[in-house]
């Protein structure tokens, strides 16, 4: 989280520049990043914001994609030779945490490869005036890993599984029946027969509970530890 600082310090401004030397179009060859600190102010960017493209006739497509559980608003400026790009000005766009945008396409001159320089500027101050654009959700890794192990019995693992298949979260639901080499080596964790838990049984960052029930459980202790 971002710590409360006075008014008369100013959020910093996250810069990503990606250089391109005559490559095809797609291909990254050197990147350089530059970050500005603020005193007193710790980065909310816990992973970097991305810039991924797709090639499409004609066209290159940039795309933010932000693996962070925060919004940020985004603005790209691209330059370089052999492409058409509008001319208006750069405007900032909001990207939602666990999401991708789309940013600018460019148009590719015929016969031509693009030589392009992107800056990709990053801020967690949102502006009312950010443009809101369709983002497409997307799975992000949680602080902590996620892994669900179910028992034959498991009465309530539906309640955990079905949240977190709709979550923005990445994890993995694991059938003890289905994976004796698992179940073998969880059962020295417990004092009883694994077959006769009727709870799941969620392995959290490597640390075990059979006391998590349901999605708003998990999401609590995930926020407590």
């Amino acid at each position: 989280m971002i710590p409360d600082i006075s008014s008369t310090w100013r959020l910093p401004i996250w810069r990503i520049c990606y250089l391109t030397y005559r490559e095809p179009m797609i291909m990254i060859k050197k990147i350089t990043l530059f970050a500005l600190f603020v005193a007193f102010q710790l980065s909310a960017q816990e992973r970097p914001i991305k810039v991924v493209t797709k090639d499409i006739p004609k066209r290159l497509a940039f795309y933010a994609v932000n693996e962070n559980e925060q919004d940020f608003d985004v603005k790209i400026t691209i330059s370089g030779t052999n492409f058409r790009q509008s001319k208006g000005r750069p405007r900032w766009i909001r990207l939602p945490g666990a999401s991708k945008v789309h940013l600018k396409t460019i148009i590719l001159n015929r016969g031509k490869r693009p030589n392009y320089t992107y800056d990709l500027a990053v801020n967690d101050s949102l502006s009312k005036r950010a443009l809101k654009v369709k983002a497409e959700r997307i799975k992000i890794r949680p602080k902590k890993s996620i892994t669900i192990y179910i028992t034959d019995i498991c009465t309530s693992c539906d309640s955990i599984v079905q949240p977190l298949e709709h979550s923005n979260y990445l994890y993995k639901a694991l059938k003890l029946s289905e994976n004796p080499a698992v179940k073998d080596q969880l059962k020295n964790a417990f004092s009883r027969p694994l077959d006769s838990i009727s709870q799941p049984i969620v392995n959290l960052g490597g640390r075990l509970y059979t006391t998590i029930e349901n999605y708003g459980q998990l999401l609590k202790v995930m926020a407590r530890d």
